[in-house]
């Protein structure tokens, strides 16, 4: 199978966000390099908007030939940040070429059920050891999941939206239990990792992300999992 190939694959879909860390990387020249909470929001944001893969790919090395045609570079690409409006572009050329093939999450199911059940279980489990009340009903309905007979099925369009919705109400109960101190604080990060490179965005671009951002900080502030399957590889 071509790389192209594997990357419009719905196994290739779902690695979304694995797959735009280890190009950057690759495009940066140092593998040990760690993408930022920004840098993770920012991927979320475009996976949301439905900025095809491919588009971002390509806009991380538009970006990367750019910086590197440059006579005077004063620092190394630290963020992705400082790709995103030659990954908008990109999504705006493809989009005016019309849909490619392999852009949603139809099709053969990329993961089998033993691995899907125990990526659930894992989450159930991790919700369970916070020892908080309020997460329980969603631990519940995650080990109600991972049983049930849909997930042998391979429908993951169906899953995905389940554990979307689940994922929003942990968001939720989380964002609820915040104290001010931790709200602000969060806020206070944002700002400060967006400052250089919201020149770079417009409004519904910087709106978007920050709540990415934030929506991320407070689920890791409570030590709450992600659950969609765009983070089954990353567990």
């Amino acid at each position: 199978m071509s790389e192209d190939a594997e990357r419009e694959s719905p196994c290739g879909y779902f690695n979304y966000f694995t797959e735009i860390e280890e190009h950057f990387q690759r495009a940066r020249g140092t593998s040990l390099f760690l993408l930022s909470p920004l840098d993770w929001a920012l991927i979320e944001s475009w996976k949301n908007s439905g900025v095809p893969l491919e588009a971002v790919l390509r806009g991380i090395d538009e970006a990367f030939e750019n910086w590197r045609a440059r006579k005077h570079r004063v620092r190394m690409i630290n963020s992705l940040a400082y790709c995103t409006q030659a990954v908008m572009s990109q999504a705006q050329r493809m989009a005016e070429g019309g849909p490619r093939a392999g852009q949603s999450a139809s099709g053969p199911a990329p993961f089998a059920p033993e691995a899907l059940r125990r990526y659930i279980e894992g989450n159930a489990n991790t919700i369970r050891a916070t020892g908080v009340a309020d997460f329980q009903a969603v631990a519940d309905s995650l080990e109600q999941i991972a049983v049930s007979p849909a997930l042998a099925a391979g429908a993951l369009e169906a899953l995905e939206r389940h554990l979307s919705v689940l994922e929003a109400k942990l968001i939720a109960i989380a964002r609820g239990r915040q104290t001010e101190e931790q709200a602000l604080a969060a806020r206070q990060e944002l700002e400060s990792q967006l400052r250089p490179w919201k020149s770079k965005m417009t409004a519904p671009q910087i709106a978007m992300l920050e709540a990415q951002f934030l929506d991320r900080a407070v689920l890791e502030s409570a030590g709450l999992p992600r659950l969609s399957l765009f983070y089954f590889n990353e567990q």
